[in-house]
């Protein structure tokens, strides 16, 4: 199965916290599953770091390597992304 963690699971699964419900954290561990986090949760994470609305145990820079070290997929942020974005129904914002 493929996830895609959104920024609380991310930062939830690598400090461990258990916020992170233990059937999503199963999941996220399993060798089958293909896990993916958006380059858009390392920017918000950064964003929300340098303005201090962020509380973290981890440095940035140890964050970032757990994409790596968990064997997850870092998905890009492309132009086309940002056509489809534009046409998303405002109402749902």
């Amino acid at each position: 199965m493929d996830l895609l963690l959104d920024t609380h699971a991310f930062i939830w699964f690598v400090e461990n916290d258990k916020q992170l419900p233990t059937k999503t954290k199963h999941e996220i561990e399993k060798e089958a599953n293909t896990i993916f986090v958006s380059m858009a949760s390392l920017w918000e994470i950064t964003i929300k770091l340098s303005l201090g609305k962020l509380d973290v145990k981890f440095s940035l820079e140890k964050i970032i390597k757990q994409v790596a070290e968990n064997g997850f997929e870092l998905l890009p942020i492309l132009p086309e992304h940002f056509l489809v974005l534009n046409k998303l129904d405002v109402s749902l914002r």
